[in-house]
């Protein structure tokens, strides 16, 4: 065998350090990503369309929604009482706490 008087004797251990490092990594991604879907299947999701189903629900919901002026929220209640669908007292305290939370 002809050893490399440029390579130290240290390097093969420290490239067999480096694989074994390297093979548990991987090893730790794999089993993260069975645990993730096998959880996720569990409760009755597809790990695979999971994220797009979240992105979706995300978009879709009031939470992304901009704010309501404070002008269409006192014209909706306004409309409200016109239409009879509330009353005077209800129609008062709905403004009442539209402008208290100026």
């Amino acid at each position: 065998m002809d050893v490399n008087p440029l390579v130290p004797d240290s390097f093969s251990v420290i490239f067999g350090v480096f694989v074994v490092i390297i093979v548990l990594g991987f090893g730790f991604v794999i089993f993260s990503i069975v645990r993730n879907a096998s959880k996720a299947t569990q409760l009755g999701h597809d790990p695979i369309t999971m994220q797009t189903e979240l992105t979706a629900r995300a978009i879709d919901s009031q939470a992304l929604a901009p704010a309501r002026s404070v002008e269409e929220r006192l014209a909706e209640v306004d409309e409200l009482l016109a239409r009879g669908a509330i009353s005077s007292d209800e129609h008062a305290a709905a403004r009442a706490r539209i402008l208290g939370g100026i």
